[in-house]
């Protein structure tokens, strides 16, 4: 097979006119998300299970078996049950760190190049593919296939490296256009880089990843918290499908057509979500506050949003905390009125690790705990 020559974005043969009643209703989703964005007192608090669990299915498209839970658990000191998912997991808080990065990056200059390799490095760092030009455009030839397959086999095969840099350079110069909407715009940008496959590992995760940054560059979103792995997961054959045929006729029209369908759908799953973590919130603040009397409710709860599963002793070395009986006096009223579920019961100096299962379930849609 040969390498596939893309067109320059944005394609020729786009119909707008179709796709107007799918933006119109996708923008509307987004506002509405947006506004909750800005009602959120401390959305970094509220929003990290979400980009956690973002986090999660974009690696599970990639093969990870991991899921929420075990990230968590790792995370208070739970070795995973099977060995193999501990790489799964390195490689889902690469991708939440990549993601966290992100932000910041955005706020010292626009979105260039540079930004994506940089993004690039902290996704392969220490996991699989890591020493596959980790933090570098691709110099080689890559197809995509059943594994070990030769690319004669491919089912598909991305632009050569040779030309690669130019078709970068014009897809980072129609990012920075203006266009007649923006989220077709994504459409195109996001289509274009898995065309591109400009990695030799990671395209995946990074072309999901620059969803959420081109709506926070835009300004269409306050913050890069808007993910559609979960619509990717769900309907992956559709979205694989319309990748593939993107050189037949019609097929940009089909593709942009899908993708703000995903939009639409996914930022209306989101806006639920985010009200319901919101609402259990402040139930539970007005219960942990009743429970306990103490000053150091409100800091404790934030902290159980942030880490829903954690190590009794980390609580301790948190700044602004009393002391470690206090402490443990507080875990152990959470305990007793079922707000926080024992993970593992504490035994020496082993601590206690505690989840606070209700947010888990919430996030997973299911009880887990």
């Amino acid at each position: 097979m040969k390498p596939f020559e893309p067109e320059q974005l944005p394609p020729s043969d786009l119909d707008l006119l179709v796709l107007m009643p799918l933006v119109g209703k996708a923008n509307r989703a987004i506002a509405t998300l947006e506004g909750l964005f800005y009602g959120i007192p401390n959305p970094n608090v509220l929003l990290s299970p979400i980009t956690t669990q973002e986090a999660v299915l974009s690696s599970k498209i990639e093969g990870t078996q991991a899921d929420f839970e075990d990230v968590l658990k790792f995370e208070a000191g739970e070795a995973p049950a099977e060995p193999s998912r501990r790489e799964d997991i390195h490689e889902i808080m690469n991708y939440r760190k990549a993601l966290r990065i992100s932000e910041r990056l955005l706020q010292d200059r626009p979105f260039c190049l540079n930004t994506l390799l940089k993004l690039h490095d902290v996704l392969m760092d220490s996991v699989r593919g890591h020493n596959k030009g980790r933090g570098k455009f691709r110099s080689s030839q890559n197809w995509i296939g059943k594994e070990g397959t030769p690319i004669e086999q491919a089912v598909f095969v991305p632009p050569s490296p040779l030309g690669l840099q130019d078709h970068l350079n014009h897809w980072e110069a129609y990012w920075h256009s203006e266009a007649p909407d923006a989220l077709v715009q994504l459409a195109l940008i996001h289509a274009q880089f898995e065309i591109l496959h400009p990695f030799i590992d990671g395209n995946g995760r990074l072309g999901r990843m620059v969803i959420p940054l081109f709506l926070y560059e835009k300004k269409i979103l306050s913050r890069p918290c808007f993910y559609l792995s979960a619509f990717f997961e769900a309907r992956r054959d559709d979205y694989i499908i319309r990748l593939r045929e993107l050189s037949q006729p019609g097929s940009w029209t089909r593709w942009c057509a899908f993708f703000v369908e995903g939009v639409a759908v996914q930022a209306e799953a989101n806006t639920k979500k985010a009200r319901a973590i919101q609402d259990l919130y402040e139930r539970l603040k007005k219960q942990v506050l009743d429970l306990t009397h103490s000053q150091f409710a409100v800091p404790l709860l934030d902290y159980m949003f942030e880490r829903p599963i954690f190590r009794s002793s980390d609580v301790t070395k948190l700044e602004h905390m009393p002391s470690a009986p206090m402490v443990a006096n507080l875990l152990g009223n959470l305990r007793r009125n079922g707000i926080l579920h024992t993970v593992r019961e504490g035994a020496g100096r082993r601590p206690h690790v505690l989840a606070l299962a209700e947010l888990i379930n919430l996030c997973e849609g299911r009880k887990v705990l």
